[in-house]
Parts: structure tokens; sequence; C-alpha cells
């Protein structure tokens, strides 16, 4: 199987599990909304569990795998859906570590410094630190990247390269989008910034899910038996299209004003957009179900 910029629209992902042993799912957006779980996916997920075979969540979340279990449980996510969380946050987490008594400037909210817990990193000023560790905005309830467009400069002058914890832009929480630390590092680099990026579309996430299939299943594990199940297209599709993976397109996501009816896209648009984007996918469907 590969994928295709002229996928065929499926009923849920029994019409495909059995192509497939392992499955890479991303959760915002495909299993939650950032409030609440969507009970459809969780159940597909446990069902495709079930039948024996191995179910991994890749998120961009930049904070370490025990924060985004306990956020899981918050929304209503049954862990009986899948096996292990791979997380952006835990490959900034690992990067840090592997760099001891780093100065770190963080750049995101309050609740996401649990991405430090255990580390041997100082918390600086951007003056004194040697990387800004950007996790996402101060205030995304209120501020966008343009409120930063002085500081950007202000940090380039400094030389400090910007880790970028999670590299998704937006992300609709509820019924509103927020601006994510994908978006900062984008800004960042336009204005000459250096940008260290870890999570989805990028290969070292890839390669830790990888290994974590591995892990699970004993033995080593061939590209072709994982699915990967994603919503955006700049960094769950374009990162499993880049690391050799079939990906199932959830279309009713960050992208669903692009398709028409959210709860019946229309084909011939998920294929322009998909075109447009140079990406294919094996399938589309508007939400995950089994």
């Amino acid at each position: 199987m590969s994928n295709s910029i002229h996928p065929p629209r499926i009923g849920g992902l029994s019409d495909i599990a059995a192509d497939y042993q392992f499955v890479l799912c991303d959760a915002w957006g495909v299993i939650h909304n950032g409030v609440k779980a969507y009970t459809a996916a969780v159940d597909a997920l446990r069902a495709f569990r079930e039948s024996g075979k191995t179910v991994l969540i890749i998120t961009n979340a930049p904070r370490p795998k025990a924060s985004v279990l306990k956020q899981f449980t918050g929304f209503g996510v049954d862990h009986a859906a899948f096996d292990d969380v791979v997380t952006s946050g835990g490959a900034a987490r690992d990067f840090l570590a592997a760099r001891p008594g780093i100065r770190v400037f963080h750049l995101g909210a309050e609740r996401d410094h649990g991405v430090y817990e255990g580390l041997d990193v100082v918390q600086s000023t951007e003056d004194e630190a040697e990387i800004i560790s950007c996790t996402g905005l101060f205030d995304d309830k209120t501020e966008t990247p343009d409120d930063y467009a002085d500081a950007f400069l202000r940090w380039r002058d400094l030389g400090l390269p910007l880790l970028c914890a999670n590299p998704d832009k937006v992300v609709e929480r509820g019924h509103e989008m927020v601006w994510c630390a994908g978006a900062m590092a984008e800004r960042y680099a336009s204005v000459g910034g250096e940008t260290i990026i870890l999570g989805k579309p990028h290969r070292p996430i890839y390669e830790t899910a990888m290994a974590r299939f591995a892990e699970l299943a004993g033995g080593p594990v061939d590209k072709g038996s994982i699915l990967a199940i994603g919503d955006a297209v700049e960094t769950d599709l374009r990162g499993a299209n880049d690391f050799g993976l079939d990906v199932l397109f959830v279309t009713a996501g960050i992208h669903a004003d692009v398709f028409g009816a959210r709860e019946e896209p229309d084909g011939d648009k998920v294929a322009a957009f998909l075109a447009e984007a140079g990406i294919g996918a094996r399938a589309f469907i508007p939400h995950l179900t089994w």
C-alpha cells in the first residue's frame, strides 16, 4: 500500500486495518480537541488494539509523557486505546538532558514547566541564557506572534538559538484556534534567528517512535506495517510521508474549512489540497472511527 494525492474516502479504520500491525496516531485534532475526547476515535484505537495490534500516540505536545497522560485523563481519553505515547516535549527533554547545566530562557506558559522536571538545566534571563526553550506563547489566549516582533530581534542579536518543543503552528482548542511554538519558531527564523525543531514533521521523533515499536514488538518493525493517522498536513502528513509511512488523513481537524462540509468532505477538494502540498495519503476520513 502507498500514499496518493487522490486517496479514497473510507468509512472507518476497520476498512484498512487488516493491512497494518501498528498505528502511529496524532492526538490533538484526532483523539481530542484540547477540551474533550472524541469518543469514536478513542473507540477505534481500542478496537485496533483489541485485535492484537499496537498503537502509539505521537504528539507535538511540548510536555513530557506523564503530563500528557494526565491531560488525556482529564479529557476522557481511555488509556486502553494506546500502548504508549511519544511527545515532542520528550524529544526536547532528551536534547536538554544531553547538555547538562545549560542555561535556559523559557518562552511559554507556566503550565509547561514540567518539561524541565528532573533535568540539569538552569532557568535564566534572556541576557544570561544559552538557549531559548519555546513551548509556546506566554499567554496563548491573548497573544499572537506579532506581539513578539521586538523580542525576536533582541534574541537574534543576542545569538540565542530557539529550541521549539512543539512544531505545530496552530491548534484547535475547543472551537478556537490558538498559536503554538511552531509559529514562534517560523517567525524567529524569518528574521534570521537560529531554530532547532525536533517534533513532527522532523525525523527524530519518528525514529523514537520506531524504536518504541520495536521494543513493544520484541524485534525490528517494517515501516510498511505502520499506519500513521493525523489531521495536519505540514506536521502529521508531511512527517509520515517523509519517513516513508502510509497515512490516514482525518479531514475534520485543523483543515476542515477547506473541504466543504465538515462531515462529508469533497474528495476533489481533498485531492487538490494534497496535490498543492505535494503530499499523499493512503485514505481520508472526516473523523477517526472504527
